[in-house]
């Protein structure tokens, strides 16, 4: 059964996007049909939340200009504290509201055929490769009601492309600043890594209003090639209001790797979907999340790795920390397809309630088509450990900081897991704020 939903757009507003930002013809036809799709589909099903009455389609500007900046000493200094302003080759891309705001990649990474840029010039100019990976792969845009709204609107995102046998050592980073009220963002992130070739990737969501009414449907394609290795970190700290969507969906071929960094932390209502595919044999995925919900927000995490072939690893990690009347929910699954034989799938989740009104579940599970693997899980939710406050308040430590600390250790697998030092500390800082 389907909704019919009013929406505040048509053809004629989809095809005036792609005619403003110049688009090739197939990206506008792939942006028309996923509009003729919109009511067809239905809306995804997170277990254990009703998003029925979720505000996803409803906003009064798609698209808002904002000025860029001319270098980054010019940068905003609260865009200065997530980036090494003094690096000489720094590989960054801002994105403020929807605009492309800057840019900086290093020759040495040009000259070996890297490409990073915003995604709708990646579609005017290298169209040929992101047509050949752009919701193809990881994530269709005919899965539900929100893919095909994402696809029709898209207005903003990065493309990273690392060729065969190229590995990159030094992080590449981007920065979506969202300090307009009334922006909404459509954000595709494509991420490729070609045959044996590795990358690391950190992004930032972070807004500097304080509240917002603002709409976020948010796609990650990461996409990893024979024996290639994607690292990709990220940080979400959106403003109170923001109804937001995030589907982060990784592919992984024979002995790939994708490895999962998620500080998930923003202020509104969130439903987030982050599943790793294990399509080639001895391919490997690891995700590490961490949130904190407070006031009245709901969250709903589910984290999903998917066996396709044989000798795979699947690890996922989830810990949150809940308090006032908000909740956390953490659906876990790991799958193992017919043929998946000498898998291993293993998964924790864990909340950890600070006050009466707080809700958290922890929800693991594990389907198995195969005889010969090995899966397993563990899942609690439960308060602070009183024997780890008694251990440090018998050494002198008040309570107030007793439990700061405890709170700091139980995110620490996931916070110690980002790459760049800016970053681990933005997330530490807003942990601190929230819990405080």
């Amino acid at each position: 059964m389907t909704t019919e939903t009013k929406l505040p757009f048509d053809k004629g507003f989809v095809s005036s996007i792609a005619k403003q930002n110049s688009e090739p013809a197939w990206f506008e036809e792939l942006r028309l049909k996923a509009l003729e799709q919109l009511n067809i589909l239905p809306m995804p099903r997170p277990d254990k939340t009703k998003i029925d009455k979720w505000n996803f389609t409803q906003f009064d500007q798609h698209t808002v200009k904002s000025e860029s900046f001319s270098s980054i000493e010019g940068l905003p200094e609260n865009l200065k504290a997530l980036i090494d302003v003094n690096a000489a080759n720094a590989n960054l891309y801002i994105q403020r509201n929807q605009t492309p705001a800057f840019l900086s990649l290093s020759e040495d990474l040009k000259a070996k055929g890297v490409i990073f840029t915003d995604l709708l010039t990646a579609v005017k100019e290298h169209g040929d490769l992101v047509k050949k990976y752009y919701m193809t792969q990881a994530i269709n845009a005919d899965e539900h009601r929100l893919t095909a709204l994402h696809a029709a609107l898209v207005n903003g995102g990065v493309f990273l492309y690392v060729p065969k046998n190229v590995e990159i050592t030094e992080p590449i980073q981007s920065v979506f600043l969202h300090d307009d009220a009334n922006a909404n963002l459509f954000n595709h992130v494509l991420v490729v890594a070609e045959d044996n070739s590795s990358v690391v990737y950190v992004e930032n969501y972070i807004s500097t209003v304080e509240e917002s009414a603002g709409l976020v449907n948010i796609l990650t394609e990461a996409i990893a090639n024979t024996n290639a290795r994607i690292q990709y970190g990220a940080v979400d700290h959106l403003a109170k209001g923001m109804t937001t969507y995030v589907n982060r969906r990784g592919a992984a071929g024979r002995d790939a790797r994708i490895e999962w960094a998620l500080g998930l932390m923003n202020e509104g209502d969130t439903i987030s979907d982050n599943t790793t595919n294990l399509l080639g044999d001895g391919s490997y995925g690891d995700t590490k999340t961490v949130t904190v919900g407070r006031g009245d927000q709901t969250q709903n995490f589910t984290t999903k790795v998917v066996h396709f072939g044989r000798n795979t690893q699947g690890n996922i990690l989830n810990h949150g920390v809940v308090k006032d009347s908000a909740t956390i929910i953490f659906n876990g699954i790991g799958k193992i397809e017919h043929g998946a034989s000498k898998s291993d799938s293993e998964q924790t989740s864990r909340v950890l309630m600070l006050s009466e009104k707080a809700r958290g579940d922890a929800n693991p599970g594990l389907l198995i088509d195969e005889d010969d693997v090995m899966a397993g899980h563990a899942a609690s939710v439960g308060r602070v450990d009183p024997v780890q406050l008694y251990y440090l308040m018998s050494r002198g430590v008040p309570k107030v900081e007793a439990e700061r600390l405890v709170i700091h250790g139980f995110l620490a697998p996931v916070v110690n897991e980002l790459p760049i030092e800016k970053v681990k500390e933005q997330l530490v800082e807003v942990i601190e704020r929230k819990v405080r």
